[in-house]
């Protein structure tokens, strides 16, 4: 079949017509507003390959390593220029023909349409590949139709996309495209809205809006209104007006999509209605429930009536039940600090050593004491974790936020309680454990989603991301980061099980680089362009002391205060040097979004020196970003020392900062209650430093928890901080509250004028 119309087509065709064109069928059929349209089948993709005889010589050519980015970029260009040579069979040709005449008979004139890519793996529960392909707007005449459609089909191979499908685990050849072609709505209006709150779950309906066609909100390339509605009593409970500066819109004379400023009197003017405002909520409700989760929908208005124009699953909400509302019907057995949300159920497997590991499978809760780095990989198999001490900064709460798993931590005596129980749930909100299976709690293999790209409100001040693990990496980018404000290295290291030193001492240096530099490519990979700063070597001994050939490690009373940071890699400069060459290799690879921190400096003589090692290790100062973490007093009171010396930027190390000024150990019970990263010490040395980068013009980050508090950003924001560093969970959060600072300076500037 080469060609299928959308109101024929329902949820169970994402195989002939992607999952777009399966979902704008479903909306149809529930007689929602969708502009009339029809697909150029996958199966008229497939039989396109077949009848050309360039299939074999296409998926032959993918066959690589797609963490060889020169051989990726081959790929691409191989795959795109088979099928752009290749000549469209003319009886398929005349079918899409036909179809776009009928099309505009029922119109009753030849219509403007958009054309767009709709794999067939598309928004399913378990990938998200949209937006990988391609869209175009405002076509016209057969012809342009045709040359779209093979357009869409290119798209298909696209390096990212090739990379993607890889690492996603989904052959090429069994990964097709359809095309779907629908009147093009020539908006007035147009945005995106969401069902139930993107990261919460909260049943709010948010809607961002702007002027003219989409392209602009869905794009990040304004900042839209934001409007939200509270679904249970229909009120609107913000209206968050934007100056909204530019706007897509057909040129009437050429027919093409162009961007043009926002006329004057509309900047600032609210796009939309409080009457639109409920019809969207009511449209997006029907949806929801037709579907029975809740949803992320395109919009756009024209002459004051409302299209949808696709829908797909929210997939930032990490689990989506009824986790709340029967949890007390459970046995309560333990409680502690809710580190990450969500709730789950499995067998419990307490670890005490770490040659325990292997017993936990997935599925299971793990119990242990405390997380390490070297217990991530089990981390990853287990739905569950629980541990005896920490807070919401220790290793287990800012892991288990980054994998997605829920988490509870502090229970003081989870691995004592949990002896000889079989089967607990956990809910990561509350803190809560229960004895037995609560039915509302879900599995891993039942979660609704992982992550999509969301769409990014743009705000001045930067908003990354923190990463541990380059398996989060992916997860990390679709959260709509400016970059990475931190990944941290020494995870990579303690995750290989062999202390470096080994690989130095058994002359295997190259496999340790080569180790390294996989590693941070998966994350500059996935966020390249945007900037990823890679902070140096940074565990304390003890850490290092319990893997392979770490008995040399010194015994350290206070290791958090030890030879850790800078200090080790400028008195360890063989281990140093190879950390160095793997950057180089990054960089010769064309990773020039990869910049160098260096953690735990005191003095400018540190930083020095580190400049002249890396000098002679062969790289260039001048075509790196090079900076260091203030996370002691001493950075932070001479940091004009530091500046003079040479650097590109700081990050704030808050937790190390705010337990060297207050003397207080956050982890300890008996005291991390006083621990305070807002305490008046700490915020002026935070000030100080701030005020004297920006008159240097040497950028300003903050990568500690501080930074994932939405209050912190907005205190941040005010002091004049250039980006924030957020862990992954809170982004969009912090996001927001960055927003709302930025706007408040410029409502008190415009008020004193």
């Amino acid at each position: 079949m080469i060609i299928a119309w959308l109101e024929e087509v329902r949820s169970k065709d994402v195989s002939l017509v992607g999952g777009k064109g399966a979902s704008l069928g479903e909306m149809m059929n529930e007689e929602l507003p969708v502009p009339r349209g029809f697909a150029v089948t996958a199966q008229a993709f497939r039989q396109f390959l077949d009848d050309t005889g360039i299939a074999k010589k296409l998926f032959k050519s993918l066959e690589i390593d797609v963490d060889d980015s020169e051989a990726l970029k081959n790929a691409e260009k191989k795959a795109k220029s088979l099928i752009i040579d290749a000549k469209m069979p003319p009886e398929m040709k005349r079918d899409i023909l036909s179809a776009y005449d009928k099309l505009c008979d029922r119109e009753g004139e030849e219509v403007f349409v958009a054309v767009r890519s709709s794999a067939t793996a598309e928004d399913l529960p378990d990938a998200s590949f949209a937006g990988q392909q391609e869209t175009f707007l405002n076509v016209r005449g057969g012809e342009a139709v045709v040359d779209a459609v093979k357009r869409c089909w290119i798209s298909l191979y696209g390096a990212r996309a090739i990379f993607y499908r890889a690492k996603q685990g989904f052959e090429h050849e069994h990964v097709n495209i359809a095309v779907i072609i629908q009147t093009m709505v020539d908006a007035d209006k147009a945005g995106v809205l969401f069902t139930a709150h993107p990261t919460s779950g909260e049943p709010t309906t948010i809607i961002e809006a702007g002027w003219g066609l989409g392209e602009a909100v869905v794009s990040g390339s304004i900042s839209p209104d934001n409007y939200v509605v509270d679904r249970r009593t229909k009120k609107i409970l913000q209206r968050n007006i934007a100056t909204k500066n530019i706007m897509h819109i057909r040129d009437r004379d050429t027919g093409n999509t162009i961007k043009k400023k926002v006329p004057d009197d509309m900047m600032d003017e609210k796009v939309l209605t409080d009457v639109e405002l409920m019809k969207l909520t009511e449209l997006g409700e029907i949806v929801e429930n037709h579907y029975g989760i809740p949803q992320d929908v395109e919009w756009a208005i024209v002459n004051e009536k409302i299209y949808m124009l696709q829908s797909r699953p929210i997939t930032t909400i990490q689990r989506i039940g009824k986790e709340t509302q029967l949890v007390e019907e459970g046995e309560l057995i333990l409680e502690g600090i809710g580190a990450s949300p969500g709730s789950a159920y499995g067998n419990v497997e307490i670890v005490s050593k770490l040659d325990e590991l292997d017993r936990v499978s997935e599925g299971d809760i793990l119990v242990t004491k405390m997380t390490t780095p070297d217990m991530v990989t089990a981390m990853k198999r287990a739905v569950g974790i629980i541990t005896d001490e920490g807070g919401l900064t220790c290793h287990a709460a800012i892991v288990s936020r980054e994998l997605g798993t829920p988490c509870v931590v502090g229970t003081k005596k989870g691995t004592t309680v949990l002896k000889g129980v079989k089967l607990v749930t956990i809910d990561g909100e509350k803190g809560r454990v229960y004895e037995g299976r609560l039915e509302q709690a879900i599995t891993k293999e039942e979660e609704v989603a992982k992550p999509v790209e969301r769409t990014r409100q743009v705000t001045v001040t930067e908003v990354k991301v923190n990463i541990s693990i380059p398996d989060a990496a992916e997860r990390a980018a679709f959260t709509g980061a400016d970059g990475v404000g931190l990944l941290r290295i020494e995870h990579m290291i303690l995750g290989l099980g062999k202390h470096p030193q080994l690989y130095i001492k058994e002359g295997k240096s190259e496999e340790y680089i080569n180790e390294l530099v996989k590693g941070i490519r998966i994350v500059a990979d996935a966020f390249y362009p945007r900037s990823v700063w890679v902070r140096t070597l940074d565990a304390p001994t003890d850490e290092f002391k319990s893997m392979q050939g770490g008995e040399d490690e010194p015994i350290e009373h206070n290791p958090m205060m030890g030879w850790r940071g800078i200090r080790r890699d400028l008195s360890n400069v063989e281990h140093f040097k190879l950390e160095l060459q793997a950057f180089k290799r990054l960089y010769a690879l064309g990773y020039d979004n990869v910049g160098i921190m260096l953690p735990l400096v005191q003095h400018p003589k540190e930083l020095s020196k580190a400049k002249q090692i890396i000098v002679e290790s062969g790289l260039d100062l001048d075509k790196i970003e090079l900076g260091i973490m203030v996370e002691t007093p001493a950075s932070a009171l001479i940091i004009d020392q530091f500046i003079e010396e040479g650097l590109d930027f700081i990050s704030f190390g808050t937790n190390d900062l705010t337990q060297y000024t207050l003397a207080i150990d956050r982890n300890n019970e008996n005291v991390a209650y006083m621990y305070d990263e807002t305490h008046p010490a700490v915020l002026r040395l935070i000030e100080h430093v701030i005020q004297e980068c920006n008159k240097a013009g040497v950028k300003t980050s903050i990568c500690g928890q501080a930074g994932s508090s939405p209050s912190m950003a907005k205190k941040l924001v005010e002091l004049g901080i250039t980006s924030i560093s957020a862990n992954i969970d809170a982004v969009e959060s912090v996001r927001e509250a960055v927003l709302r600072a930025e706007k408040g300076i410029l409502l008190d500037f415009a008020r004193r004028s």
